[in-house]
């Protein structure tokens, strides 16, 4: 039963709110072809093929599945090289859902990453955050800045129930602003969710806590927006006083507490390709539109088509229905759940687009900087042609001399994207952990053949230890 647009029904998850309307083949493999396929990829699942591989969890990143209205409106692009009318319903899209006044398309979050840093940091700046992303880090780095992480200290605790791990400590950043002075410090960068703890949500009350300590020193707030419906759709569910608000209540609220944000429209606009830069203040968005016709295009196309623009804008909207996204984390934590059921060592609370395995606990007797995760993943493909993702050691990468950055979370990324796949699908992938699971003890670890100088997860080639 459905009362106000709101699931009133008692299933313990919810069946998909939406028809099938189109298939797409994929690839069924031998355990033969698999092991040459992991082969010619250097045991880097980023380098497999599509041919190669049976269910994809490697990312939600421009994997998902646009819905009728969306593909209508690639019909209606306007290509215009300048002032295309679908730059209007993106612009017009944001600020009815987020409340920013500026909107600076770009191909997608990594372009609005650099544009962002480069406008606001200066060499010997720091940048505080709830935790780092690789992309994230390294425009801050390239530009100067100095990373450093405020998150709570539950996050980096795999087994810790916090219902808001997201959460900045707000002791670590006074420490921060105390330490280095306000003037270093340009923006405090505000993920929601966090990806690299497990897409763990942060609290609407710890949201409006940190915008009110940078306010009192004048330091601007941007958010990574990334994945934020889901980011309030746990607010709805686990924040008293948000049970009845709607998502585009919570969202506005939300972003009433920064300055701007970045956004992969490839994750909660539910596109394929493109994101933004949005900004309140007039300087900072000029300064944005100098650099956009640079990196990306013209203010307003920056790197996007009027049809992908277009999309996107229906995208926006339609993430709002909290019938799609209560279903969406059910799908993340029906798989969360059969792994526990089973024995599996994983990352708790379940977060929001990915269930995270603990590489650490599913291989204690492998080193961190023999690439637990690295390996745990190429394992899974090749006990079922499953592709997920090492969120460890590899993506944390290196520091400015040359060392290993050693995370506290050493994690495979198993990242369900949007509308794509059903429960029979993970079943699969449970059915997979399982079995890798009774034989963890037998698997040794990987070095590397090759590593590339910066993000370096996507390129680099291993072989494993004999």
């Amino acid at each position: 039963m459905i009362r106000n647009g709101v699931w009133l029904v008692d299933y313990k998850y919810l069946a998909e709110p939406y028809k099938i309307k189109m298939v797409e083949p994929i690839s069924v493999t031998t355990r033969e072809q698999r092991e040459e396929a992991l082969e010619r990829a250097g045991w880097n699942t980023f380098l497999l093929t599509t041919d190669d591989v049976y269910i994809d969890l490697l990312t939600d990143s421009g994997t998902n599945a646009m819905s009728d209205n969306q593909w209508a409106g690639l019909m209606l692009g306007d290509e215009a090289y300048s002032g295309s009318r679908n730059f209007k319903h993106l612009q017009q899209a944001v600020r009815e859902l987020y409340g920013f006044k500026h909107v600076v398309p770009t191909h997608q979050g990594r372009g609005a990453e650099n544009i962002l840093s480069q406008i606001m940091i200066k060499p010997g700046d720091y940048v505080p955050g709830n935790m780092y992303f690789t992309t994230t880090r390294a425009h801050q780095e390239m530009n100067g800045a100095t990373f450093r992480d405020i998150i709570i200290d539950e996050a980096h605790d795999s087994q810790n129930e916090h219902p808001f791990k997201g959460n900045v400590d707000l002791k670590k950043l006074q420490a921060l602003i105390d330490e280095v002075g306000p003037e270093r410090i340009p923006y405090i960068c505000l993920a929601v969710t966090v990806n690299l703890a497990g897409g763990q949500p942060v609290a609407m009350e710890n949201i409006k806590a940190v915008y009110a300590l940078a306010q009192k020193y004048g330091i601007k707030v941007m958010m990574d927006a990334t994945r934020c419906v889901e980011n309030a759709c746990f607010i709805k569910q686990r924040e008293p006083g948000y049970e009845s608000k709607t998502i585009r209540e919570i969202i506005r609220e939300m972003y009433s507490y920064s300055d701007g944000c970045t956004m992969s429209g490839k994750k909660d606009g539910i596109v394929n390709i493109g994101g933004f830069l949005a900004l309140n203040d007039d300087d900072l968005y000029q300064k944005a539109t100098s650099l956009v016709v640079v990196y990306e295009g013209m203010p307003s196309y920056g790197g996007m088509t009027g049809r992908d623009m277009e999309a996107l804008a229906r995208g926006l909207h339609e993430s709002m229905d909290y019938n799609y996204i209560a279903h969406r984390l059910d799908q993340v934590k029906y798989l969360g759940d059969k792994l526990m059921e089973a024995g599996i060592p994983v990352v708790r609370p379940i977060g929001g687009h990915a269930v995270f395995l603990d590489a650490r606990r599913f291989y204690p007797h492998i080193p961190q900087d023999e690439f637990p995760a690295q390996m745990l993943a190429a394992q899974l493909y090749l006990e079922s042609g499953v592709r997920s993702m090492e969120r460890g050691i590899i993506s944390a990468g290196r520091d400015k001399e040359g060392n290993h950055h050693y995370p506290k979370l050493e994690l495979v990324r198993l990242t369900i994207p949007r509308r794509v796949y059903t429960y029979a699908h993970l079943d699969v992938v449970v059915d997979a952990v399982r079995e890798l699971y009774k034989h963890r003890e037998n698997v040794k670890g990987l070095r590397f053949v090759y590593e590339p100088p910066v993000l370096r997860f996507f390129t680099a080639r291993f072989e494993p230890l004999a």
